[in-house]
């Protein structure tokens, strides 16, 4: 074995700060779901400012990841971490003091820069430093890490909310990051690809303007009206912005920010697309859930997040069997297979009505759960293992990029679903023929953010009446809403079953197939299985 092939004694110090890193971004996309309510009534936002405080991370999430693994494949991945790890570390002290709710989502675009950074490079860091049979362990570890800060988040956030403040959902953020960062400075090496190209600026501006109209175009739809001036003005630059990132992309070949070569792989287009859509279904159905618990249910935020704990622990045990059949199951089986599971999860969640106990969402959290969790280690294991090793820092941005457009998208998307089919519900109502076509808009929005109270207080004498077609409104949207979620995930599930093929792997991920599979990932009819090569 070579001497860089050798097993370096700070790998597992690497893999520990990558998962720590990992867990604590990913928990601040999902542990603000069970504050929101919180958040409402502090700052006094609306459904589209609590929109925001979700796609505002997301988005630069989804932005910053494919310049992000260029750079730190240039300049250092371990130099990049820790400035991603203090980036996200200052931002979230800042989420924790900001004033209203433009500028909590301004630092919390801030923040999620810091977690592109941390996001693209983490990955890339494993896979040089870990090879053969441990990078399953490692990509397992980095996969749990990932599934339980999902499934966490709510409690995690429910206890901050109940016993301190939903400030304390970022407060959290800055002992860890400063005491992550000591130690990375201290016991993690460097690694870098010398080779790298510059950072392309023109691509990163370019795409960057085209996510973000397209994400903003959406939010505002259900106010401004889909076919409105500004609307459709949003989603036309989107698209001119994009064309011209794919021509400018297209003209810089291997110095890109996204190397289109990649694309000529059909299993790194077939992940690309399953992490996207996947993540379009899943993490909107943590969102509306939460909101679900505490809107119909009345509970607070810390019974709401304890609810979430089936979830969190079928996340755990199918993440940790999920990593150990990595190299043994066909990856089209292990992401097709999981996020079929997670789809018929989904579709469990119609089984919930305005009086319903809350046991009726523990078939959605228990299989739903065990979909999510296999889905992670496997789909970071894949994303690095279709590249060669001098450019998984670009290939796990690109594959977290479409991760993070899809947690933004989808939240944007089947945020943006639910408020429609609010509106039209209680319009359509008795009680809102009755109030006016303004009088109704005005409530459903109010309906949409869960904030019966207000509505009520300003209803009058139709108080009772406007409550009850509030909540039948809000129950029709929510089923609507996860039968949506749940399409995305059959969609991305069909999607991984025919692309997906362990033929297109690159050699240096090869060493994980045992030599009972063929180059198709199926057992080979001449050789038993578990036998040697």
């Amino acid at each position: 074995m070579s001497a860089e092939r050798a097993p370096s004694p700070a790998r597992w110090w690497t893999l520990g700060i990558v998962a720590l890193g990992t867990f604590m971004l990913m928990l601040d996309l999902s542990v603000v779901a069970v504050a929101l309510p919180a958040i409402h009534e502090s700052l006094d936002s609306s459904f589209a400012d609590l929109q925001w405080v979700f796609d505002a991370y997301a988005l630069t999430l989804a932005i910053f990841l494919v310049a992000a693994g260029s750079l730190a494949d240039r300049l250092g991945r371990k130099r990049l971490f820790q400035v991603g790890f203090v980036i996200f570390t200052i931002a979230s002290l800042a989420c924790g003091l900001a004033g209203d709710a433009t500028a909590l989502s301004l630092y919390r675009a801030v923040q999620g820069v810091g977690a592109a950074v941390m996001f693209a490079v983490g990955p890339a860091m494993l896979s040089h430093e870990f090879h053969g049979k441990e990078r399953a362990t490692a990509f397992t570890v980095f996969g749990a890490a990932v599934g339980v800060a999902v499934a966490a988040g709510p409690l995690i956030g429910g206890s901050l909310t109940s016993s301190l403040s939903w400030r304390w959902i970022f407060y959290i953020n800055v002992p860890v990051g400063i005491l992550a960062v000591l130690v990375g400075a201290l016991r993690v090496r460097e690694s870098l690809n010398r080779r790298a190209h510059p950072t392309d600026w023109a691509g990163l501006i370019t795409f960057s303007i085209a996510l973000g109209a397209l994400v903003f175009a959406t939010i505002r739809a259900p106010e401004e009206g889909w076919t409105s001036v500004n609307t459709l003005g949003l989603y036309a630059a989107s698209a001119v912005f994009l064309v011209v990132f794919l021509f400018i992309e297209r003209r810089l070949g291997e110095r890109a920010m996204i190397d289109l070569a990649f694309f000529r792989n059909r299993t790194f287009i077939g992940i690309s697309l399953v992490a996207m859509i996947g993540n379009a279904g899943a993490l909107p159905s943590v969102f509306f859930e939460t909101s679900y618990l505490q809107n119909m249910l009345g509970m607070d935020a810390w019974d709401a997040g304890l609810r979430f704990l089936p979830l969190t622990a079928a996340m755990f045990v199918a993440g940790a069997i999920g990593g150990g059949l990595i190299g043994k199951v066909p990856f089209r089986i292990l992401l097709g297979g999981s996020t079929l599971v997670m789809a018929i999860g989904l579709l469990f969640l119609n089984l919930a009505e305005v009086d319903s106990a809350w046991t009726v969402l523990l078939p959605a959290l228990i299989i739903a759960g065990f979909g999510m969790g296999a889905f992670n280690p496997t789909r970071a294991a894949l994303a690095i293992g279709v590249a060669e090793p001098a450019k998984s820092g670009v290939a796990s941005g690109i594959n977290e990029t479409f991760q993070q457009v899809g947690v933004a998208v989808g939240i944007a998307g089947v945020g943006a679903f639910f408020q429609n089919r609010v509106a039209d519900e209680f319009a359509a109502s008795a009680v809102g023929q009755q109030m006016g076509d303004a009088a109704a808009e005005e409530a459903a929005h109010g309906i949409s953010a869960g904030a019966f109270d207000a509505v009520a207080a300003n209803a009058g004498a139709l108080q009772e009446q406007v409550v009850a077609a509030g909540r039948d409104a809000f129950m029709t949207a929510f089923h609507g809403a996860m039968t949506l979620c749940a399409i995305l995930g059959f969609i991305a599930a069909l999607i991984g079953f025919l692309m997906l093929r362990t033929k297109d792997l690159h050699a240096s991920a090869l060493s994980t197939i045992p030599p009972d599979l063929d180059e198709d990932g199926e057992l080979r009819p001449d050789v038993p299985v578990g036998a040697p090569s």
